[in-house]
């Protein structure tokens, strides 16, 4: 059985497994967990990421200043905040740190740390790079009175802030640290969280052990974990249904799913939720014939998101039809609104017979171009695949080039592609998170469109202060409706996640976003 939006576990016989029950056994302590990574980061550093290859590798290394709670998401709990206030008028943070806490190399951790961390999140260093920096614009200072104390101060309400602050994407490093070197986090490890490192052996997996000064008292209860690269998708599902990793907590297709139940029976474990993720097609915007709208427009006009969500789906994580926000969430766009935005037509013969008429006017008939993609073979082999052949509907020829994470991370970074599967990898719904992506390039390093559009960033920051909920989703409809007429980038379809366990592996929480709750800390053996 499926559940649209609330988590839902399969086995074979499709019978529910009891998750609360299990979770609430007594932990057993030790032994060592294995599990896969189907991408390789290409660096350490949680600020300067947005693939959550980087927060499988790093997270359980680290600590947060808050975290969201997985049993009771939404909300939010403490991390290394013990304790904290929140002023009336949302002006003023106040953070009470657990005393105690020692990072990895034995240094105290102190409120100067925490200072360090979100001065080069909001305001980074020269040559280092920060997705963040747009999310945390609105802190104007930050305080430290004494060790165990951190206070935030705004120059702007930001109703969304506490959510922003447990953050998986929020390490806290070492001020030292940073002093020492501001990319210190890319290549080395010194955190406060549950594993100490052990090793990375690039192109096979990272290893860490238990922390013995861990500052939540009982955690971790492994010994020590093992993150092993399955670069390609057949061997991840072998290595998962002949036991040498015991799960894989992005997500695999439904094909895939239905290959391990039929293999494993009751051995395996299968949860399902909708996801907080998509992929986008975005265009650069600097590169001719793309700084043309209509060019821009056209493409997207071309792509039959209904038609193309229903096959997609039984091949793939990719599914749902939406906006800037998760469909199904409390701000996504109604079906019968995103049709009336380019891109969203149901009608594809009148949709693609503008779309030539488009690109004849801007003078490219004959539209030829490379498309850049990640070589993850789920979902972003089909989505390309998908796109080709759109395009070609209108009389566009296509190569489309896949690569490695760390080279095309790298070619969309420093602009040196012309149009490219993108990605919106959210941790949650809000809406100050979703469409910081689409900013100015100048304030959100996100936008790989490369952009340039002070209207929307008008739009963003007036819906940001608004805290009347129904102005707030006018502006956010303003917004999307701005981003798609003006077509520099546009998801493509969201995704559906699927996780596979095997049920020895306890404590591990589902939620909608493959960034949360990979710090392993709670994560048992029942062997």
């Amino acid at each position: 059985m499926l559940k649209k939006f609330g988590a839902v576990v399969l086995t074979a016989g499709a019978i529910a497994f009891a998750a609360g029950a299990a979770n609430a056994q007594t932990p057993k302590r030790g032994g060592n967990l294995t599990f896969a990574i189907s991408a390789e980061t290409p660096h350490y550093d949680c600020h300067g990421s947005e693939t959550y290859a980087t927060l499988h590798f790093s997270a359980p290394f680290y600590s947060t200043l808050l975290q969201f709670d997985l049993a009771k998401f939404p909300q939010v709990k403490g991390d290394l905040a013990q304790s904290w206030t929140v002023a009336p008028d949302l002006m003023t943070y106040t953070f009470k740190l657990h005393p105690g806490v020692k990072f990895h190399d034995g240094t105290p951790l102190t409120s100067a740390d925490v200072k360090a961390t979100y001065d080069r999140m909001r305001n980074p260093p020269e040559k280092v790079v920060s997705p963040r920096k747009a999310t945390f614009g609105d802190i104007a200072s930050i305080e430290t009175p004494d060790a165990n104390t951190v206070i935030f101060k705004m120059k702007a309400v930001n109703a969304a802030m506490i959510e922003h602050f447990a953050s998986p994407w929020n390490c806290i490093y070492a001020a030292k640290d940073l002093a020492s070197d501001p990319n210190f986090p890319r290549t080395k490890v010194n955190g406060t969280g549950p594993f100490t490192f052990v090793e990375h052996v690039k192109g096979s997996h990272v290893s860490g052990k238990k922390n013995p000064d861990y500052f939540k008292k009982g955690l971790p209860y492994l010994d020590g974990f093992k993150g092993v690269f399955t670069l390609q998708a057949a061997a991840m599902l072998n290595a998962v249904q002949g036991g040498q990793v015991l799960g894989e907590f992005r997500g695999i297709s439904p094909a895939e799913r239905d290959r391990l139940v039929a293999a494993m029976g009751d051995k395996i474990r299968i949860e399902e939720q909708s996801w907080t993720l998509n992929l986008l097609v975005a265009f650069n915007t600097e590169k001719k014939p793309f700084d043309d709208v209509r060019v821009r427009k056209a493409l997207l006009m071309a792509i039959d998101r209904w038609g193309g969500s229903k096959g997609l789906s039984r091949i793939s994580t990719l599914r749902e039809v939406g906006g800037v926000i998760r469909p199904g969430s409390p701000l996504a766009t109604p079906p019968a609104e995103l049709e009336k935005l380019p891109g969203y037509q149901r009608d594809m013969a009148k949709a693609r017979a503008e779309a030539k008429k488009l690109l004849a006017d801007a003078g490219v008939p004959n539209l030829k171009f490379v498309l850049w993609n990640r070589n993850l073979a789920m979902p972003y082999t089909p989505a390309g695949i998908f796109l080709v052949d759109q395009w070609r509907q209108i009389g566009v020829e296509v190569e489309h080039k896949q690569s490695d994470t760390a080279p095309y991370l790298a070619a969309l970074n420093s602009g040196n592609y012309e149009v490219a599967v993108d990605f919106s990898n959210l941790f949650m719904d809000d809406s100050t998170l979703a469409l910081a992506k689409y900013l100015s390039r100048d304030r959100s390093p996100q936008n790989l469109s490369r952009s340039t559009d002070r209207e929307l960033d008008k739009l963003y920051d007036d819906h940001v202060r608004e805290r009347d909920p129904k102005k707030r989703v006018a502006l956010i409809r303003a917004f999307e409706k701005r981003v798609f007429e003006q077509a520099y980038q546009q998801p493509i379809l969201w995704w559906h996640r699927i996780v596979p366990t095997h049920k020895v592996l306890m404590g591990w929480k589902m939620s909608p976003s493959h960034n949360l709750g990979a710090d392993l800390a709670e994560v048992w053996l029942n062997q």
